[in-house]
């Protein structure tokens, strides 16, 4: 049975949800729900706290074959640092 449940998030962390769900042809309350399940079925009563919680969501997206996370990473870290905004010539 479903239960209705509505939730306050960020507007940006819930447009970047958005899209990640639609990239995995999944509906925004399945991932969440897909999330949620996995968060409690690691978390211990005692001390809810996950147990290893990283574990349990490896494989739950798919990157492109093509994706190359180094440079990619190196290029997400290069706009943070040095993006010419922040250091004009």
């Amino acid at each position: 049975m479903n239960k209705k449940l509505t939730l306050t998030i960020d507007e940006g962390t819930v447009d970047k949800a958005k899209m990640l769900a639609k990239e995995q042809g999944l509906s925004l309350s399945v991932l969440v729900e897909s999330y949620l399940q996995k968060f409690v079925s690691t978390t211990t009563i005692e001390s809810n706290k996950p147990k290893d919680i990283t574990s349990t969501l490896k494989g739950s997206f798919k990157a492109p074959s093509d994706f190359d996370y180094k440079s990619t990473l190196v290029n997400e870290l290069e706009q943070k640092y040095y993006s010419d905004e922040e250091n004009p010539d």
